[in-house]
């Protein structure tokens, strides 16, 4: 996208308040990896969530929590929003996020690997979101289909991984692994989903079988 409309959209649309710009200054002080999602994508999950009333949802990959920060805010205030974080100073770090922006009491935060927590989780979840390690992602997308409803949203960040998709020299696991989950959503016959071209791409699916 144009970047003049893409800052026309944030600021009219996804304009942050002061604490979600703490929260990414935060992020950057502290020398996380620049990979949380932006502005735009982060009002582009909102909407989602708003549309199908979500009131579960499960987060894979908290970082510093400015991701989680706009999922919890889609939610209603009995709503829970269930993140998962492997490294402690990240958690720390989402835990902070979360307090300062006023959803502490929505969020619940599970530190670990998130393969180890999934078996955990019970089933019936209104949307999760795919922002962790890319190469278990094929495991992700199983692990995603099972704890979702009939209905919910199935969510994934880094569908192109900067381009790394489409260029057949790219044999890393990483790549592979979104390329894995990316077949997995065109194909599943459980869900019919789509890839949006905000930022690094947001697959979005709807789960129709069980």
């Amino acid at each position: 996208m144009d970047e003049r409309l893409e800052r026309y959209v944030t600021g009219l649309f996804a304009a942050e308040d002061p604490a979600l710009a703490a929260i990414r200054a935060r992020h950057a002080e502290a020398g996380l990896p620049p990979i949380h999602i932006s502005a735009d994508e982060g009002k582009f999950l909102q909407v989602l969530l708003r549309a199908v009333e979500a009131t579960t949802v499960l987060e894979l990959g908290s970082l510093g929590g400015y991701s989680g920060v706009w999922l919890a805010r889609a939610l209603p205030p009995h709503g829970r929003l269930t993140t998962i974080e492997k490294d402690p100073r990240h958690a720390a770090l989402a835990r902070r996020a979360y307090a300062e922006a006023g959803v502490a009491a929505k969020v619940r935060l599970i530190e670990g690997a998130a393969l180890d927590a999934l078996p955990a989780l019970s089933p019936g979840f209104d949307a999760v979101f795919v922002d962790a390690d890319k190469e278990p992602q094929a495991q992700y997308f199983d692990w995603s289909m099972r704890l979702l409803r009939r209905g919910g949203l199935l969510l994934c960040d880094n569908a192109f991984f900067h381009g790394a998709v489409v260029d057949e020299a790219d044999r890393s696991a990483e790549a592979e692994g979104v390329r894995a989950f990316n077949r997995l959503a065109a194909t599943d016959p459980r869900l019919v989903a789509t890839v949006v071209p905000i930022r690094d791409g947001v697959v979005v699916g709807v789960k129709v079988g069980a």
